[in-house]
């Protein structure tokens, strides 16, 4: 069996002569725990991944430590109508819903128009410590959930990205990388001159476009490596990984905590004949049955 390299890591990277940042993702096991929790098909198993691995390509980079990144598209009337998946401290969960009938007739499953239809995708980043919580909204485009990803970053970020997502025919290895380029050099610097013809972005984006998926996803390659035959010619700063596992935050304590803040009656109309009030978390498919005497306490 080959050598495990990288698997539920994101490694960050930057070309200080070209303006260029980026993130190379490769999820494993953690794909493994989120998927389980559903009985998902393989085409909704592949798009929940690519978009897990989408989640943690941005999330990876919020510089706050209790930072939130949430993606999140929904369809007014596609064959997959809500998918979600957020990134907190380096724990991502995700989950897809979607028409189990309407899926098994679609002929073709690797359009993303097919799945979704007409819909919008929108990344919301959450910073508690700064006080901010930035939401970009954008139509749904593109073949794949990466070509509406480079498309939400040219509308709503203005920063010329290039988003690379692949899956193994296994399901249970995902990959991504994301490029971008910012042109006055240091993140937080004005962009008001951002080109997307920019020389020193079309040289990166013609090295970023050679990127095999299956380099993405394989398991004997490191991601240093992928990035030194993707740029070997650059001068590309590699800064250390960053852990990834899959973390779905719903407990008993939380759930009754947010219970509690509803007005007695309120609560009154939730709880069954039993005498409980059940929440079903979607994220990780558990039920947690919260005692309506236990909130008086």
């Amino acid at each position: 069996m080959p050598e495990v390299a990288n698997l539920d890591e994101a490694v960050s990277f930057a070309m200080p002569q070209r303006g260029v940042r980026g993130r190379v993702v490769r999820l494993g096991w953690l794909l493994d725990e989120v998927l389980s929790a559903h009985d998902y098909p393989a085409p909704i198993a592949r798009t929940l991944s690519e978009a897990l691995v989408l989640t943690a390509l941005l999330g990876s980079m919020l510089k706050e430590p209790d930072g939130q990144l949430t993606v999140q598209a929904q369809t007014e009337s596609g064959i997959v109508d809500l998918l979600v998946c957020d990134y907190r401290s380096g724990e991502l969960r995700g989950y897809i819903r979607f028409d189990r009938e309407r899926l098994a007739a679609l002929p073709s499953h690797r359009d993303l128009f097919a799945l979704f239809g007409k819909g919008h995708l929108a990344i919301t980043f959450d910073l508690p410590v700064a006080g901010e919580r930035y939401q970009g909204i954008v139509p749904l485009e593109g073949g794949s959930l990466a070509e509406a990803a480079e498309h939400y970053f040219t509308q709503s970020e203005q920063v010329p990205s290039l988003v690379r997502l692949a899956v193994d025919d296994t399901g249970h290895v995902a990959g991504g990388l994301l490029v971008q380029h910012l042109p006055e050099g240091e993140e937080g610097r004005d962009r008001i001159h951002t080109r997307l013809d920019h020389p020193e972005w079309e040289h990166v984006r013609m090295l970023a476009e050679t990127t095999r998926p299956n380099e993405l996803f394989e398991r004997s390659l490191p991601l240093k490596d992928l990035l030194w035959r993707l740029f070997h010619e650059e001068e590309v700063r590699v800064l250390a990984a960053v852990p990834l596992v899959r973390g779905c935050r719903c407990s008993f304590e939380h759930i009754r905590s947010v219970i509690a803040r509803f007005p007695a009656s309120e609560r009154d109309e939730m709880v069954d004949e039993d005498g409980f009030i059940s929440v079903d978390c979607e994220f990780c498919s558990r039920l947690f049955p919260i005692k309506l005497s236990d909130l008086d306490d």
